[in-house]
């Protein structure tokens, strides 16, 4: 069940590595006696998982990376280069500006300044640090479904943040947006594309008109639906929002999520360069080896593994970034997918559905029973879908908070398996 085939193919390369460095004298590398019996008890202990890499887990944002990926990071940890000077990972370095420079043409920009982070929180602290940076004072503005990174990031930058409203469908509400913008105390407003907990797309094309009358920085979380720009069947205010992405001041996505990377891998983007001499520091030890830039110095990260570096050029070198691509058609198919469920459970009586998927999350909520009884009866029949709180608004009661079921059908291969998953949810839900 799990993939294996990559360990072949992972050895030969380690022999290829190997003959890279011929010109040093042998080294005789200690065996480590136990190692067997180890890994099987890492094996035990790994078990203790729900099964992040098979479809009938459709709950929270796992998704498995893709095999080259696997092997390309193994590869890259024998040599274990940092990718935070040129000295600690020449090869890994150049990768990473490669890889960094297709995500940001995927959005269509051609300059740019960015790098790989540990993750998304770190790619918006950057984003949210050069915001303060630019507009000192001014507060940061998310929408009530962002992502709480936002609101944590800001109190560590002691940035003021604030609040907007949402809309029905999740999405910031323009109304509120722009009262709290007439005070004129708002430098950075972030347009979530594609929220954590229902999918939805924040209306970029009216965020950027309101940008032009009230002159704030406009950073786009896509941490996790930055990929979609690539599908080729959102719905058309989605596809408006992407179309869009390339006139916002920076960008956040997460290889390790719709990427196929392993964690941690984020990415930040910025469209003008010369927000590079913000990050200037001195490091009297780190930066001699070459004159070309050091990612560390444009990163508030230090030591980053340049094994996620390798793994994303990999894995962009079989799969490119590019519209009708084979990468571009997994994600249309994690759409299809989602909007199958929808629509099956739109049409039955016994779940109340607040609005169609903008992306590939889907939630709904049973009009009697409990969602946490669904939610264990659906694990014990090995589907295991996640849960959330959600304003009873988006389900037409706003008097309330609904507790409710939540899928991220975020593998392409979730398109086929939709009548086995509606078949599990079916029987857990009788039960």
């Amino acid at each position: 069940m799990l993939e294996t085939q990559t360990l072949a193919a992972l050895g030969a390369a380690v022999k290829a590595l190997e003959r890279e460095f011929t010109a040093l004298p042998d080294l005789e590398t200690p065996a480590a006696p136990r190692m067997d019996a180890v890994l099987a008890e890492v094996a035990g202990h790994l078990g203790d998982n729900y099964p992040y890499f098979h479809p009938l887990y459709a709950g929270q944002m796992l998704k498995p990376p893709h095999p080259v990926a696997r092997a390309a990071y193994a590869l890259a940890t024998w040599i274990n280069p940092n990718n935070h000077a040129l000295d600690g990972g020449r090869a890994s370095t150049a990768m990473e500006r490669e890889a960094v420079a297709q995500i940001a043409s995927m959005f269509g920009w051609r300059e740019h300044l960015g790098h790989l982070t540990g993750g998304g929180t770190m790619a918006n602290l950057e984003g949210l640090w050069v915001a303060g940076r630019l507009h000192a004072g001014k507060k940061i503005a998310a929408s009530t479904q962002s992502h709480y990174t936002h609101q944590r990031i800001s109190s560590v930058l002691q940035l003021p943040f604030t609040k907007i409203a949402t809309d029905c469908r999740g999405r910031m509400d323009l109304n509120a947006l722009e009262e709290q913008l007439k005070v004129g105390d708002i430098g950075c407003v972030v347009a979530t594309l594609g929220t954590t907990a229902t999918g939805s797309v924040d209306p970029l094309p009216e965020i950027l008109a309101l940008q032009k009358r009230y002159g704030f920085r406009v950073h786009i979380d896509a941490a996790y639906g930055g990929y979609f720009t690539l599908a080729d069947n959102l719905g058309p205010e989605a596809r408006a929002a992407f179309d869009r992405v390339a006139e916002a001041d920076s960008i956040v996505i997460d290889p390790h999520k719709h990427g196929l990377q392993p964690y941690g891998c984020g990415c930040v983007l910025f469209r003008d360069p010369a927000v590079g001499t913000l990050y200037k520091h001195d490091s009297p030890a780190t930066y001699f080896s070459s004159d070309q830039l050091h990612l560390g110095e444009i990163s508030l990260e230090c030591s980053r593994p340049g094994a996620s570096a390798v793994a994303l050029w990999a894995t962009m070198r079989l799969l490119p970034l590019v519209r009708g691509g084979a990468f571009a058609n997994g994600m249309s198919a994690c759409r299809r997918a989602a909007l199958a469920l929808h629509a099956r459970l739109q049409q039955d009586s016994r779940f109340r559905v607040p609005f169609a998927p903008q992306l590939d999350i889907v939630v709904w909520a049973p009009k009697t029973g409990s969602a946490d009884r669904i939610f264990q009866e659906a694990a014990r029949r090995n589907l295991h879908l996640a849960m959330a709180r959600l304003p009873g608004a988006f389900f037409g009661d706003p008097q309330s908070e609904i507790h409710c079921l939540r899928s991220v059908l975020m593998k392409p291969e979730h398109e086929q398996w939709i009548d086995r998953i509606w078949k599990i949810l079916d029987e857990a839900t009788d039960a």
